[in-house]
């Protein structure tokens, strides 16, 4: 039996160097912490190309969030794909499939961010565990 919900929150991100390529390409560590219905921490890796002191870039970038979601607890990562251009931002986060331990094994979905004034960053993941 399936169960699909909503989740909500913010989480703190801090991004350092990697030095896995080479230019053209640039690389990032991510370090994140969760919070509200998704908690835990979070590390990842971006890889980026582009020309992003002009506002043109491109990046893709795998997490892997350990935590709770709710009442379950596990592990999920996530795809990300974004870009920046003149006329606006575009960044997909997706549940990468077959990545849930845990509790979350199964789990699908996608996650909306939203980036305030401020810097805050906000979420909402829609899932489902199958």
């Amino acid at each position: 039996m399936s169960e699909s919900g909503t989740a909500r929150g913010t989480f703190d991100v801090e991004m350092g160097p990697a030095t896995a390529v080479e230019p053209p390409l640039g690389s990032m560590t991510i370090t994140k912490t969760w919070h509200g219905d998704l908690q835990g921490t979070g590390r990842g890796l971006m890889l980026s190309a582009g020309d992003p002191a002009n506002g043109v870039a491109g990046y893709v970038a795998v997490e892997v969030a350990e935590g709770t979601l709710g009442e379950r607890s596990g592990s999920l990562a996530f795809q990300q794909f974004g870009t920046m251009q003149p006329g606006g931002q575009e960044q997909i986060y997706q549940v990468a499939p077959g990545s849930g331990t845990g509790d979350l094994a199964g789990i699908t979905g996608r996650l909306r961010l939203e980036v305030a004034a401020d810097g805050e960053h906000s979420y909402t993941l829609d899932w489902t565990i199958d």
